[in-house]
């Protein structure tokens, strides 16, 4: 019995041409009887064949040259990549799948999607992507503080080049089911995640209110993975919150820099003052960035005059965000950091750590130093791209290094999932102390 490759079966090797037009080989018989009908067949195959060629060649004209057009009303030129050739071998590969591909119900609009995903994956570069007009809906409502999901925070290990939980908002289904921060999302819904973006993972784990995602983690300290079902929900992120401790500490934490973050930090702000707070702690821990224009408008309201954060695109052009220095904070400052505090977290910290006008406490931040743009493909579609660099106002790109603190606190889950005992804040309430006494 001849041994068989059950991963691969190869069908004889096929140029593009004879991909697209291989027909399915008929048995031959009595080719003598047949020779007159089979003339007349081909007659009739020929003259049908030069229809569907004049037919295909206008349609391909039409698209071509639609595509064409399209870009360049995009203010784009004309594509150095969809060539002819480029065309007939996507025909090709699709004839492939068509014909050879084990299963019957490909959905060819995933197809398309995953054409246009696989280009901006080509790149490299994670935080560029491709958005389908149901992402870029569900993106649209996350930056306005209101999307379907658990409720947890979920960033992207550079190492293991993997998900994990980096935060999880109070009251949400995430905190029901005791998700932890560190957790490694393994699974979604028994498929694996390994090579899977960020975007594709949080994807696949936002959802209806109402239905159920399962996951599966590997949690530091537990010797099997944990399986856990989270119902999700409509998740109104409270992006800032406030408390005032003894010795008229406030406390204001930032979770992420949306569209509602500016109003909701002024009035937190107000709140504190009210309280006669002598010195502010602002968390920034597990904080994965936002909105550019929110983090400078929030800086704008602790900073003195002088360059926030300033760009740089790809040609050298250099743009700045400035502060006017009206309402530069007049108390004492630390802020929290984590090695999930990214972006627009990073900005913030970078800002205040630059101008002298507050301490870092707990852990180097992610190193996200670059800023992505939306463009708009006007068909309910669009890619996020990775268009520039950003600065701290003293020159420093902190893009894969991070913003070291000032004193490093490691922070301990064990001690935190035992009584709530929290050794970042502890160790920053007690500098915030010192720099009061003084």
């Amino acid at each position: 019995m001849d041994n068989k490759d059950l991963n691969e079966t190869r069908p004889e090797a096929m140029s593009v041409d004879e991909i697209l037009t291989k027909e399915n080989p008929v048995r031959q018989e009595n080719v003598k009887d047949r020779k007159l009908a089979g003339r007349f067949i081909a007659g009739i195959l020929v003259g049908f064949l030069v229809a569907v060629l004049v037919v295909s060649s206008l349609a391909f004209y039409l698209l071509y040259y639609t595509r064409a057009n399209y870009a360049a009303s995009l203010g784009f030129e004309n594509s150095e990549i969809l060539d002819e050739s480029v065309a007939s071998k996507i025909k090709a590969l699709e004839s492939v799948i068509d014909t050879y591909y084990y299963k019957t119900d490909v959905d060819k609009q995933d197809e398309i999607n995953g054409m246009y995903k696989g280009l901006m994956d080509s790149l490299g570069d994670p935080y560029s992507v491709y958005y389908t007009e149901e992402e870029l809906n569900e993106i649209m409502n996350s930056t306005k503080g209101i999307y379907f999901g658990i409720g947890a925070y979920v960033s992207f290990d550079n190492t293991l080049k993997m998900a994990r939980i980096s935060g999880v908002m109070p009251g949400s289904p995430a905190e029901e089911a005791q998700l932890c921060v560190d957790d490694i999302i393994y699974q979604v819904d028994k498929v694996s995640t390994e090579g899977l973006s960020l975007e594709e993972v949080v994807g696949m784990i936002k959802g209806e209110a109402g239905t159920t995602v399962h996951l599966t983690l590997v949690r530091s300290g537990e010797t099997e993975n944990v399986e856990v079902d989270v119902e999700r929900a409509q998740i109104e992120v409270p992006t800032v919150s406030t408390q005032v401790y003894e010795d008229n500490i406030g406390y204001l934490k930032i979770t992420e820099f949306d569209e509602v973050t500016t109003e909701q930090f002024i009035e937190g702000m107000a709140e504190l003052r009210a309280q006669n707070i002598e010195g502010l702690i602002i968390d920034l821990r597990s904080n994965p960035g936002g909105n550019l224009s929110t983090v400078c408008d929030i800086a704008r309201q602790l900073l003195p005059e002088g360059v926030i954060v300033y760009t740089e695109d790809r040609d050298g052009n250099r743009e700045d965000y400035n502060c006017d220095g009206e309402n530069e904070i007049d108390i004492p400052v630390v802020v929290l950091v984590n090695q999930y505090s990214a972006s627009a977290s990073e900005i913030l910290a970078g800002a205040i750590k630059d101008y002298e006008k507050g301490t870092l406490v707990g852990k180097t931040t992610y190193g996200k130093g670059i800023v992505q743009r939306i463009f708009d493909l006007r068909d309910g579609t669009a890619v996020k791209l990775t268009v520039s660099s950003y600065f701290t106002p003293n020159g420093v790109n902190i893009h894969g290094v991070g913003i070291a603190p000032d004193i490093e606190v490691e922070y301990d889950p064990e001690a935190y999932a035992a009584d709530k005992t929290d050794t970042q804040l502890d160790k920053a309430l007690e500098v915030m102390q010192e720099m009061l006494d003084k």
